[in-house]
C-alpha cells in the first residue's frame, strides 16, 4: 500500500464525512458481513494483512459507517483489532531480541495502523455510548390495533450488544504492553515516535473523562499504568503534564484519581518530576473568587496528593503557600489539609529521623501557619483549620507548647460570630483533652488534686537529690506555693511562669516558653523518656555552676516538672477561657453546636474538671428542646436530638450502671445518690427542669424499682442523715410521680409521718418538698384544650392529709421558711381537697385569732428569746419580728401578722383557680345535659333533629356564655367586696399597711403585705405603691405583669415606673404579647444590653431577638432608640452606644440610610453626628444622602466612618465594575470635607474679629468715662 502517515490521518478523523477512503464500502447497498470476515480471516492469518488497503479499507468503511450497522459487527470488528495489534506486538519483540533491525523496522506501519484504528473505534465507541444523564429507553408502545408490534430502533440495539465497558480492561492492557515497547529502536526520529504514542494513549484520555468507567477499578488502575508508561520509558512528562491540567481545568470528577496517578509514578516507577511541575503550576495560577468550579477541583487534586505523598508536596510547599493569599477560600483550604498532611508525616517519622530537632522547627513552623489562618476572612477555612488541628490532636507524638497554642485559639474561637467555627472549636477542645499526655498511668484524671499531688511530689524529691547545694528552685518554689494560695487556679500562665526568676518576666516568649518546649519528648508514659540537658530548659541554676553535671534521675525529675507546667497552663486556659463561654454556646440555635457543647462537658467532667459541673447543670434546661424535624451535619451525618442527647449525656454520667464489679446493691445505691445530688443547690428553674427529665424517664421504664424503694429507704430513714439528703429523696420522689402516680400512693402515710411530723417540724423545707410531693396524688392531669372533664383525684376533707397539713401550718414558728411551706400547704389543699374553701376559712379565722390575741407573759418571754436566739444564727436584727413588749398594749406580734396577711394573700390568688375550675365543673354539667336533651329529642322526633340541634347548640353557647359571666361576677365583686366574704376583711388592712411604711417599718411585715396586696390586684383592680426595698418593688413588678393579663387597661400608665430584672423580664412578656404597646421604653431596654449584670443583659437580647419577628416593631422605633442613647439626659458613652446599636442593627432588614441622613440635618450636636455616621458606616451604602451629611465632614471622626464605607464599597465591588463611580465619590466626600474646614477656620476667624472688637469696644467706653 501507499505510504501511511499516521498524523495526517488523525488530523482527517476531525471531519468524518469528509474522510477520504480510496476502496470505500456503501454498506447501505450490500452486506459488511462477507467483506468483514474476509478482513478478520486474513488479519487472523497474519497481522501484516493489515498493511493491505482491501483490507485497511474495509475496516476504516465499517468505522465511519459505524452509526448504521448492527453493533455486533463493531464487537468482531473490535476483536480483530485487538487481537492482531497484540500479535503485532509479540512478533516485533521477537524482531527485536533477534537483533535484526530490518525485520523489527518493518512493523512500524503495522503498529501505526493498529494504533490508528483502535483510537478511531474508541472514538465511536465513546461518541455513541449511552450518556450517564441519559435515562434507560422507554419501552416502544405497539401500533394502535390488534397485534401490532414495535420495532426497537437500531441504537438501541446497539447499546444492548456493544459491551465496551467490558472491553475496555483488555483494551488498556493492551496498550500498557504496546508502551512497553523499546520504541526508540523503531521511530528513530522524536516527532514520529510521539505521534504513536499519542494515538495509542488516547483512547486511555478519552475513556478518563468519563466519570462511570473512572468509578470501575479495573478500568481506572488501567489508565493510571498507561499514563505511567508514557512518561517513565517514552519521555512524555511535558505531554501528559498539559493533558492533566486539562482535565484538572474541564473535568471535576478526575481531581483524586489524577493525584493517585502522580502518586502511583513517583513510587512504583520513581518519577517525581511530573508531580513536581504540575505542583509549580498550580502554585503559579491565579483564582478568582467569582471562579466557583476550577479552584474545588485543585484544591481536591491538592488535598488528595497531599494524604497520598505528603513529602513531595513539601518540597514545593514553599510556592505554593502563595495560594493561602489566594481570592478562591477553596485553594486556602487544600492549603490547609496539606499541611496538616505534612505535619502528621513528620512527626510520624520523628523517630527516624537525622535530624529530629529541625523536624521540630519544620513542624513548629507548619503550625503557626496554620493557627494563623484562624484569622482568616472565609468561615469556611476557619472551620478547616481547626478539623485539622483535631486530626493532629490524634499524632502519637505529642507537642505541648503547640498543644497550648492551640488551645488559645480554640478558646478565642468559641466566640466567633459564625456557628460552625465555635462548634469546630468545641470539638478541639475536645480532643485536646481525650488525648493529653498527662498521668496516663492513674487513669489520665485532670482534676486539680491529682495534679497538684503529683507536682508537690516532684519538687520535694528534686529538692532531696539536691540537697544542700544552692539553687534557685527553691525561691522559685515559695514563689509557686504563695501564689497558689491566692489563685485557686495556680496561675502559671504568665510570662516567665514557674521556670524562672522574676527579673527575667521581661524576656522574649521563646525564652519564657522554653520549659514548654522541651517536653515535646513527653509521650504516654512521660516518665520512662530520656532526660533533656537542663541548659536546654531553664536557666542556669547556682547548683549548675558548683557542679559538673546533674545526675539523670534529677534531670528527669525537672523534665516532669515542666510537664506538669504545660498541664498547668493548659488546665488554666481550658478552666478559665472556655468553660464559661461554652455555657453560653448551650443556648446557641444552632443544633449541632449544642450538641458539641454538650459533649465537651460530658467529656471534661469525666476528666475531673470542676467547672464542668456548671455546665452540666446548665445542660438540664436542654430537656425543654423540642426535636420535631430531623437535620444532618456539615458532613451529611444525622443529628441527634438535643433532648435525647441530653437525656444519653445524664443517663451515662449519672444513671447508667457502671461496667464495672460492683454488686446490684452497690449500683442501686449509687444511682439514688446521684439522683439525689442532683437536686443539691439548685434553683427553682433548674428543679422544673429536672422534673421533666425525671418524667421522661419514668415514662420510658428507665428509672427501676429498687431504685425507687432505695429512695423510700432515705427518705424514712430514722436515723439522723443530711437535711438534703432526705430533702432531695422526697424531691426526686415527687418528680417521679408526675409520671407515675403509684409512686405516691403506697406510701402516704410515710410522707404525713416523717414530712409532716416530728422531723418536717424541725426542718420546714423538708415538710414544703414533703406538701409538693402530696399534690402529685392528684394524678397531675393536664387539662386537654377545650375538654371539660376533670380527670384529677380529690380526698374528702376529712382525710389525715390535712389534718396534717393544718397541724404544719399552725405550729409556731418564727423561721421565714415558713412561709415556703404556708404556700405549699396551700397549693395541696386546692390540689387535693374537694373543698379547699372551707379549710382556707378555718385555717385564716385560727392564724387571725392568733395574730391579734392578746398572749401570756411567759409564752411571750418564751418567744422573745427564741427570737433572739434565731436572729443571732440567722444574722438579722432581733427587732424585725420582736414580739410586743409588756407596755405595747394596741400592738400584735408583726411576724405572726406577716403570716396571716400571706396566707390571707395566696388564699385570694388561689381561689382564681378554684374558680375556673368550678366554671368547668359547671358547664361539664350543663354540656352533659345538653347531650341529653339532644338524644331524647333525637329520639322523639327524627323529623325535626337538624333543627333542634341547632336550638340546642345556640342555648348551650348561651348557657356558657353565662356561667363564664357568673363566675367573672363573682371574682370581681364577691370576692374581695362581697358581705359575707371573709378576704374582704383584709382588703383595706393591707391598703392601709402597704400605704404607710412610716408606721409599719418592719420589713417582713411590709414584704408580705406587698405580695399579698398585689395578689389581690390580681382579683381586684387597685393602684400599686412604691417601695424602696427591692424585694418590694420585685414582688409589685411580677404583680404588676399577672394584673396585665387580667386588666391590660391600667399598665401603660405605670409602665415608666417598672424596675431592673423583674421589669425587664415582665416587660418582655408584655410587649412580645401585645398586651401594652410599646412607648419611648425601646431606648431603655436597650442600654440593658450593656448591663454588667449578665442575666438582664441576656434578658435584653432575648427581648431584642424576640421583638424582631413582629412586623417592623425594631425598624419603627430605632429613630427613637438612637435619639435616647445619644442625647439628653439618657444618654450613654459612644462606645457603648455603637455596641448596643451592632447589636440591634442585626435585626434591620430595610434601608435606613434615608432615616439616618435627614437627622444629619436635623441635628446640630457633634456627638450626634458622631453617633449617626457611625450607624450610617454600619448601613454600608456608600453614596446615597451626600446633600444631607456633606456639611458635617469637617467632623474627623465623621468623615473617618465615611471613608470605612468606602473602603468596604472597594472590597466587596466586582472586578469587572470598574472604579469611576467609587472615584468620584471619594474625590466628593474630600472636596466637602475641605470645604467644611475651611468653613469651621472662617467661622473661628469671625467670631475671633468679633470678639477683638466687642474687647475694643469695651476699652474704649471704659476710656470715655474716665
Amino acid at each position: 500500500m501507499a505510504t501511511f502517515h499516521l498524523q495526517e490521518h488523525i488530523d482527517a478523523l476531525s471531519d468524518i464525512p469528509n474522510y477520504d477512503i480510496p476502496d470505500e464500502h456503501d454498506f447501505s447497498t450490500e452486506s459488511p458481513d462477507r467483506l468483514l470476515e474476509a478482513a478478520i480471516e486474513a488479519i487472523a492469518d497474519s497481522s501484516d494483512a493489515i498493511q493491505d488497503n482491501e483490507v485497511f479499507d474495509v475496516y476504516r468503511s465499517v468505522l465511519k459507517h459505524a452509526p448504521s450497522l448492527p453493533s455486533d459487527k463493531l464487537s468482531k470488528l473490535l476483536d480483530s483489532v485487538t487481537s492482531g495489534l497484540l500479535a503485532e506486538l509479540e512478533a516485533t519483540i521477537r524482531d527485536i531480541e533477534s537483533g535484526d533491525q530490518n525485520a523489527y523496522m518493518a512493523h512500524k506501519t503495522p503498529l501505526e495502523m493498529f494504533a490508528f484504528l483502535l483510537y478511531w473505534f474508541s472514538s465511536v465507541a465513546e461518541k455513541h455510548r449511552p450518556r450517564e444523564d441519559e435515562d434507560a429507553p422507554a419501552p416502544a408502545k405497539g401500533r394502535r390495533g390488534r397485534g401490532g408490534k414495535a420495532k426497537a430502533p437500531t441504537r438501541v440495539l446497539r447499546r444492548e450488544n456493544l459491551d465496551w465497558e467490558g472491553s475496555i480492561p483488555g483494551v488498556l492492557a493492551l496498550i500498557a504492553k504496546v508502551l512497553r515497547l523499546q520504541t526508540q529502536r523503531i521511530w528513530i526520529t522524536t516527532g514520529e515516535r510521539d505521534q504513536f504514542i499519542n494515538c495509542i494513549t488516547r483512547p486511555a484520555y478519552q475513556i478518563a473523562e468519563s466519570e462511570a468507567y473512572m468509578k470501575n477499578q479495573a478500568i481506572r488502575q488501567g489508565i493510571y499504568k498507561i499514563i505511567c508508561l508514557s512518561v517513565k520509558h517514552h519521555a512524555q512528562t511535558l505531554a501528559v503534564q498539559i493533558t492533566i491540567m486539562q482535565f484538572l481545568q474541564f473535568w471535576e470528577h478526575l481531581s483524586e484519581p489524577m493525584a493517585e496517578c502522580i502518586y502511583l509514578l513517583a513510587t512504583e516507577f520513581n518519577h517525581t518530576q511530573l508531580g513536581d511541575e504540575i505542583l509549580r503550576e498550580i502554585a503559579g495560577k491565579t483564582f478568582s473568587a467569582q471562579d466557583n468550579k476550577s479552584p474545588r477541583v485543585f484544591a481536591r487534586f491538592l488535598t488528595r496528593f497531599g494524604e497520598l505523598a505528603p513529602r513531595l508536596v513539601l518540597k514545593q510547599l514553599s510556592l505554593l503557600l502563595d495560594q493561602l493569599d489566594s481570592e478562591s477560600y477553596p485553594m486556602r483550604i487544600a492549603l490547609i489539609e496539606l499541611i496538616g498532611s505534612i505535619i502528621t508525616e513528620l512527626a510520624n517519622t520523628i523517630d527516624t529521623e537525622s535530624n529530629p530537632d529541625q523536624t521540630k522547627k519544620q513542624i513548629a513552623g507548619l503550625y503557626d501557619l496554620l493557627l494563623e489562618r484562624i484569622l482568616d476572612v472565609s468561615s469556611y477555612v476557619r472551620v478547616k483549620v481547626f478539623t485539622v488541628l483535631a486530626k493532629l490532636c490524634e499524632l502519637k507524638y505529642k507537642f505541648p507548647k503547640q498543644r497550648l497554642e492551640v488551645t488559645k485559639a480554640a478558646v478565642g474561637a468559641l466566640e466567633d460570630k459564625v456557628a460552625s467555627v465555635r462548634k469546630s472549636a468545641v470539638i478541639v477542645l475536645e480532643r485536646l483533652i481525650l488525648t493529653h499526655p498527662y498521668f496516663v498511668v492513674d487513669g489520665g484524671m485532670l482534676g486539680k488534686d491529682v495534679f497538684q499531688r503529683e507536682y508537690d511530689g516532684v519538687k520535694e524529691e528534686l529538692q532531696k537529690i539536691e540537697g544542700g547545694i544552692g539553687n534557685v528552685m527553691e525561691e522559685e518554689d515559695e514563689a509557686e506555693s504563695e501564689a497558689s494560695k491566692g489563685d485557686e487556679e495556680m496561675d502559671v500562665d504568665g510570662e516567665g511562669g514557674d521556670t524562672e526568676p522574676e527579673d527575667n518576666q521581661e524576656e522574649d516568649e521563646d525564652e519564657d516558653e522554653m520549659s514548654v518546649d522541651d517536653t515535646d519528648s513527653i509521650m504516654d508514659t512521660p516518665k520512662k523518656k530520656k532526660p533533656k540537658k537542663p541548659s536546654q530548659k531553664l536557666k542556669p541554676r547556682k547548683s549548675q555552676l558548683n557542679v559538673a553535671a546533674l545526675t539523670e534521675e534529677q534531670a528527669a525529675l525537672t523534665n516532669l516538672q515542666t510537664q506538669e507546667i504545660s498541664l498547668l497552663r493548659l488546665r488554666k486556659k481550658l478552666l478559665e477561657g472556655a468553660m464559661e463561654i461554652v455555657v453560653q454556646l448551650l443556648g446557641s440555635t444552632h443544633k449541632a453546636e449544642v450538641l458539641e457543647a454538650m459533649e465537651f462537658f460530658r467529656i471534661a467532667h469525666e476528666y475531673g474538671f470542676e467547672g464542668a459541673k456548671e455546665g452540666i447543670k446548665r445542660m438540664l434546661h436542654l430537656i425543654w428542646t423540642k426535636d420535631n424535624s430531623n437535620s444532618t451535619s456539615e458532613d451529611g451525618k444525622e443529628l441527634k436530638g438535643v433532648r435525647q442527647r441530653l437525656l444519653e449525656c445524664y443517663k451515662g454520667l449519672y444513671f447508667d450502671a457502671l461496667p464495672d464489679n460492683r454488686d446490684a446493691k452497690a449500683q442501686i445505691n449509687r444511682i439514688a445518690k446521684n439522683m439525689i445530688e442532683r437536686t443539691y443547690y439548685a434553683s427553682m428553674a433548674e428543679l422544673t427542669s429536672l422534673e421533666e427529665m425525671m418524667r421522661i424517664m419514668m415514662d420510658e421504664g428507665y428509672v427501676h424499682e429498687d431504685v425507687i424503694a432505695k429512695l423510700w429507704q432515705i427518705y424514712s430513714l430514722n436515723r439522723l442523715l443530711p437535711g438534703e439528703q432526705r430533702r432531695g429523696a422526697i424531691i426526686i420522689l415527687g418528680m417521679l410521680a408526675v409520671a407515675k402516680r403509684s409512686v405516691l400512693t403506697d406510701h402516704v402515710d410515710t410522707m404525713l409521718k416523717v414530712g409532716l411530723g416530728k422531723l418536717g417540724k424541725t426542718d420546714l423545707t423538708l415538710a414544703r418538698y414533703t406538701c409538693v410531693a402530696l399534690q402529685r396524688l392528684n394524678g397531675s392531669a393536664k387539662k386537654v384544650k377545650g375538654s371539660l372533664l376533670d380527670k384529677t383525684h380529690r380526698y374528702p376533707m376529712d382525710s389525715p392529709i390535712f389534718k396534717k397539713l393544718k397541724t404544719a401550718i399552725q405550729y409556731p414558728c418564727r423561721s421565714r421558711e415558713w412561709f415556703g411551706l404556708a404556700e405549699q400547704v396551700i397549693n395541696t389543699v386546692f390540689a387535693l381537697g374537694e373543698h379547699p374553701d372551707v379549710f382556707c376559712n378555718e385555717l385564716v379565722r385560727l392564724l387571725t385569732v392568733r395574730a391579734f390575741s392578746r398572749k401570756p407573759a411567759a409564752e411571750r418571754e418564751k418567744e422573745k428569746a427564741d427570737k433572739e436566739k434565731e436572729g443571732e444564727e440567722d444574722g438579722r436584727e432581733p427587732s424585725l419580728t420582736q414580739p410586743p413588749q409588756e407596755g405595747d398594749k394596741d400592738l400584735g406580734d408583726a411576724f405572726e401578722l406577716s403570716q396571716l396577711l400571706f396566707v390571707v394573700g395566696h388564699v385570694a390568688i388561689k381561689h382564681i383557680v378554684y374558680l375556673e375550675l368550678v366554671e368547668r365543673e359547671w358547664k361539664r354539667q350543663k354540656d352533659e345535659k345538653q347531650t341529653a336533651d339532644k338524644q331524647a329529642a333525637k329520639d322523639n322526633s327524627r323529623d325535626n333533629a337538624s333543627k333542634d340541634g341547632e336550638e340546642l347548640d345556640q342555648v348551650a353557647g348561651n348557657a356558657e356564655d353565662e356561667i363564664g359571666e357568673r363566675i367573672a361576677a363573682i371574682r370581681e365583686t364577691e370576692l374581695l367586696y362581697g358581705p359575707e366574704s371573709l378576704l374582704a376583711v383584709y382588703g383595706p388592712m393591707l391598703v392601709h399597711i402597704c400605704g404607710s411604711p412610716h408606721k409599719f417599718k418592719n420589713r417582713i411585715l411590709r414584704a408580705a403585705a406587698t405580695l399579698s396586696f398585689s395578689k389581690f390586684l390580681c382579683v381586684a383592680v387597685q393602684d400599686p405603691r412604691t417601695s424602696k426595698d427591692v424585694s418590694i418593688r420585685s414582688n409589685i413588678v411580677i404583680a404588676l405583669g399577672d394584673v396585665a393579663v387580667s386588666f391590660s387597661s391600667i399598665i401603660d400608665e405605670n409602665s415608666n415606673e417598672l424596675y431592673k430584672k423583674n421589669t425587664l423580664m415582665v416587660l418582655t412578656h408584655l410587649i412580645l404579647n401585645g398586651m401594652i404597646k410599646v412607648k419611648g421604653q425601646l431606648g431603655e431596654m436597650a442600654k440593658c444590653l450593656e448591663n454588667k449584670d449578665t442575666r438582664i443583659s441576656d434578658l435584653a437580647k432575648l427581648f431584642f431577638s424576640e421583638l424582631s419577628t413582629k412586623d417592623n416593631a425594631i425598624y419603627n422605633n430605632l429613630p427613637d432608640v438612637i435619639s435616647h442613647l445619644s442625647t439628653g439626659e439618657h444618654a450613654v458613652d459612644e462606645e457603648t452606644f455603637q455596641s448596643t446599636l451592632k447589636y440591634i442593627f442585626t435585626f434591620i432588614e430595610k434601608n435606613i440610610v434615608e432615616k439616618l441622613c435627614q437627622r444629619f440635618r436635623l441635628s446640630e450636636d457633634p456627638r450626634q453626628w458622631r453617633d449617626i455616621a457611625f450607624f450610617r458606616a454600619v448601613c454600608e451604602e456608600a453614596d446615597e444622602g451626600l446633600q444631607f451629611y456633606r456639611d458635617k465632614l469637617h467632623e474627623p471622626k465623621v468623615f473617618e466612618r465615611f471613608t470605612e464605607i468606602l473602603a468596604k464599597a472597594r472590597m466587596n465591588k466586582s472586578k469587572d465594575k470598574p472604579d469611576a463611580e467609587l472615584d468620584e465619590f471619594e474625590k466628593i466626600l474630600e472636596e466637602h470635607r475641605q470645604q467644611g474646614e475651611e468653613d469651621q477656620a472662617f467661622e473661628r476667624r469671625v467670631e475671633g474679629k468679633k470678639a477683638a472688637a466687642k474687647k475694643r469696644a469695651t476699652r474704649k467706653t471704659d476710656d470715655d468715662s474716665d
